[in-house]
């Protein structure tokens, strides 16, 4: 069995432990991040990578709340952005040690910002050097983020919650459970994955989404690259149809995240004016009709606002069902490092 399959496999588990830590042993910090983020004119949240994808899940549950945030790209708020004194910086990294995260921290004390660490290695410069340290609190992956991604935007997410004060006192009982009832789902998904029509070896790919599912179609192109070694394209599911949708032929595949509650019959007649046109459509999503896609991959009861905490999940599996297919191994990257310690070359 491969590494990322391991790694998908004990990922709901992983992510309960995380879930139980931030609420209970990491709930005084938790408060105090988001005292700290709640006192700032300014709140940034930054990351890079997989960490960057994971802040715009974050940044969904702020901005559904009314609190604005601006998510940017941790070389560019390193190297473009002014950072103004009364800010508050969220910064994501699985491993705290990513060279733009490090130097980051430098600027950000200059500026007289505050900073909120969200790593999974608390001793890191990352961690060291934050006002507030949120600790994911769950095992790394063997390479490519899965249980890191998601986690990171688990506690992120809290920590919205708890700035906004939509942290609701259930919360944590019913993220546990949609995350024990996503793991009873994964024969299901498993079975149908490998027995779709969806998957050619070298078909292009595209992959379409709203809100913080936007997050998590971000995240798979980029496992896609990473994991089966083909490249991939992700857009917001109303920019693709404003030019992108000329691209539509016969042998187009694409993934498509339905959100529960905006805009669900329009992207469910997407998805079946795509077929139309020849794509082959992969569906994830809540309560979705047999006959949405090519591939139906239904998920469990989640709040809309949480979907992405779980919707990655079967476009997981699917990535190392891929990889398979086009014979690369999804366990080694060929030329990128577990963590980037320079600014230039590959």
């Amino acid at each position: 069995m491969k590494e990322l399959l391991k790694n998908i496999l004990a990922e709901p588990a992983e992510l309960r432990k995380s879930l139980a830590f931030t609420l209970g042993e990491g709930a005084m910090e938790l408060a105090k991040a988001a005292a700290l983020v709640a006192g700032a004119k300014h709140v940034f949240i930054t990351g890079i990578g997989s960490s960057w994808h994971a802040g715009m899940a974050v940044q969904s549950l702020f901005e559904r709340a009314g609190f604005p945030v601006h998510l940017t790209d941790a070389s560019e708020l390193l190297h473009v952005v002014r950072i103004p004194a009364d800010s508050a910086v969220i910064a994501l990294s699985r491993s705290g040690k990513s060279v733009e995260i490090v130097k980051l921290m430098a600027k950000c004390r200059a500026a007289g910002a505050k900073v909120i660490a969200v790593t999974n290695t608390p001793e890191s410069p990352l961690g060291t050097s934050a006002d507030a340290l949120l600790s994911l609190h769950a095992a790394f992956d063997h390479q490519i983020s899965i249980t890191m991604y998601s986690a990171l935007t688990l506690v992120g997410g809290l920590l919205a919650c708890a700035v906004t004060k939509t942290l609701a006192k259930d919360l944590g009982t019913v993220l546990s459970s949609a995350l024990t009832s996503a793991e009873q789902c994964f024969d299901a998904w498993r079975a149908a994955i490998a027995a779709s029509g969806w998957f050619t070896a070298e078909a292009p790919t595209y992959f379409l989404a709203r809100g913080g599912s936007l997050a998590t179609a971000y995240e798979i192109r980029l496992l896609w690259e990473e994991a089966c070694k083909a490249p991939a394209s992700s857009y917001t599911s109303g920019g693709f149809r404003h030019g992108p949708q000329e691209i539509l032929k016969k042998g187009l595949r694409i993934g498509l995240w339905i959100d529960r509650d905006i805009l669900r019959a329009e992207d469910l007649a997407l998805a079946k004016d795509m077929r139309t046109r020849g794509a082959k459509v992969m569906v994830i999503g809540q309560d979705l009709p047999a006959g949405a896609g090519d591939l139906v991959l239904s998920l469990p009861t989640i709040p809309s606002a949480w979907q992405f905490l779980i919707d990655a999940m079967p476009a997981q599996f699917a990535s190392e069902h891929l990889s398979r297919l086009r014979g690369v191994d999804c366990d080694t990257f060929i030329v990128c490092p577990y963590v980037i310690s320079s600014e230039g070359g590959l």
